[in-house]
Formats: C-alpha cells, sequence, structure tokens
C-alpha cells in the first residue's frame, strides 16, 4: 500500500472506532448504562483490526496472527466489561461524573464528547499495531514476530490469571483483602495491566517487521504509560470489584 492508501485506511479505521463509541454513548444515554463504554472499547479497538483484515492484502500469516491474538484479548475484556457485575460498578463511577450536574456536564453531548468519543480515539491509537502490521505483503514473519506472539500468549496467560485472583479476592471477607504495596508489588495487585501491557508489545513485534508497523510503537507506549499512571494512583480496592 502506498503513504495516501495507508493514511486513507487509518481514517476509515478511526471514523469506525468513533462510530462504534457513539453508539455505545446512544444506548448509555438511553438506558443510563454509562459501563457500557468499557466494554464497547476493546471491540472497537477488534473493530480496527478487523476492517484493516479484510481491506488489505498483507502477509496472510501475520494477519492471521495479529486478527486472532487481537480478537481473542478483545473477547475476553469485552466479556469482562459488559458482565454486569462489574458494569454495575463502572456504572456508579461513571454516573458519578455526569449526573446530578448542571451547565454543559448536565447535557447529553458531555458523555459523548468528554469520554465516548476520547475511548475511541484511543482505542484506534493502541490498537495501530493490529492495524498498521497488516499492510505489508513483504517480509513474511521472521523470529521478533514469532517472539512476539509468545509474548502476546503470556500476555493473554497472565490477563487470565488476574481474572483468578480477583474472583478470589471477592470470596475473601474484607479484613484479609490485600492492600496496597509499592514499586513492583503494585503491578502484582494489578496482573490484567500487565498482561494487557505484554500483549500489545507483542502485537507491536509482530508488526514492527515492516516499515508501517514500525510506526505503531507509539500505540504500546501509549498504554504501558497510561497503565503506569494507573497503578501509580488508583485505589488497590478497585481490584476486587474489576475497576
Amino acid at each position: 500500500m502506498t503513504l495516501p492508501e495507508i493514511a486513507a485506511l487509518l481514517g476509515l479505521n478511526l471514523v469506525l472506532s468513533l462510530a462504534a463509541m457513539s453508539a455505545a454513548w446512544a444506548v448509555a444515554w438511553k438506558t443510563g448504562r454509562w459501563g457500557l463504554v468499557d466494554g464497547m472499547w476493546p471491540l472497537a479497538m477488534l473493530l480496527t483490526a478487523a476492517a484493516t483484515f479484510l481491506i488489505v492484502d498483507g502477509d496472510p500469516v501475520r494477519k492471521g496472527l495479529l486478527i486472532w491474538l487481537a480478537g481473542v484479548w478483545a473477547a475476553r475484556e469485552a466479556w469482562r466489561g459488559f458482565s454486569p457485575r462489574i458494569r454495575a460498578g463502572a456504572d456508579v463511577r461513571y454516573a458519578l461524573a455526569f449526573e446530578g450536574r448542571t451547565g454543559f456536564r448536565a447535557t447529553a453531548a458531555a458523555p459523548l464528547l468528554l469520554c465516548f468519543l476520547p475511548q475511541g480515539a484511543l482505542a484506534w491509537l493502541i490498537a495501530l499495531p493490529a492495524q498498521l502490521g497488516q499492510v505489508k505483503f513483504e517480509p513474511g514473519v521472521g523470529w521478533p514476530g514469532w517472539a512476539g506472539a509468545v509474548l502476546a500468549v503470556a500476555g493473554l496467560a497472565v490477563a487470565g490469571l488476574g481474572d483468578l485472583r480477583r474472583a478470589t479476592v471477592r470470596r475473601e471477607p474484607p479484613a484479609v483483602r490485600p492492600m496496597s504495596g509499592r514499586g513492583w508489588r503494585r503491578w502484582m495487585e494489578r496482573p490484567d495491566y500487565v498482561g494487557d501491557i505484554a500483549l500489545w508489545w507483542g502485537l507491536f513485534l509482530i508488526a514492527a517487521e515492516t516499515g508501517p508497523g514500525r510506526w505503531s510503537v507509539i500505540g504500546p507506549v501509549f498504554l504501558t504509560l497510561a497503565l503506569a499512571h494507573w497503578v501509580k494512583t488508583e485505589n488497590p480496592r478497585r481490584v476486587s470489584d474489576g475497576g
């Protein structure tokens, strides 16, 4: 693909991501279920990868690795985001930001412009490896790509362990639930974050064997910095409610 064609593809994917989040906003505004944004976010990322998969004629092995790994990750994240228990907690958190407010925050446009559309843009940004990695046919997947696939699978496994940990924490009495640590111990309290970072850096390694794929590094870099900020600042008790 030429540079203008790649730019057009990315522009189309951005529109698709924003459209998906706008649809989620319309449902959330009608039902009051603001937590839908957390379930739609990974699906918007998968939508950009799937659209690319259907449009471009890249290396079939690389395309397959990217779409399947991104698909498994997105399915898990969407299942968590749409689950009634986790969504109920998210509904409350998002509602506090918009309901009962005055001025602009009380309007229907506020959640769309301040939450849903920014989430759509970030979904597109973070998913760049799954998009740009598909647009070139050459070269084939080499050892860096297969190493990235192993890292991505390891990330999925670590994220799954995080799900098991949350289930264990919810069964424990509040008095014995783990409290926050410092440094690497805070990361151990969020294995889902560690898994997400490993997966998207793995997808980047698969994509980076191609010229356009190397530019997608901005996606995993942003995700890593964002999750590092959350690990440093968030309330560790949110671990128990899947937040």
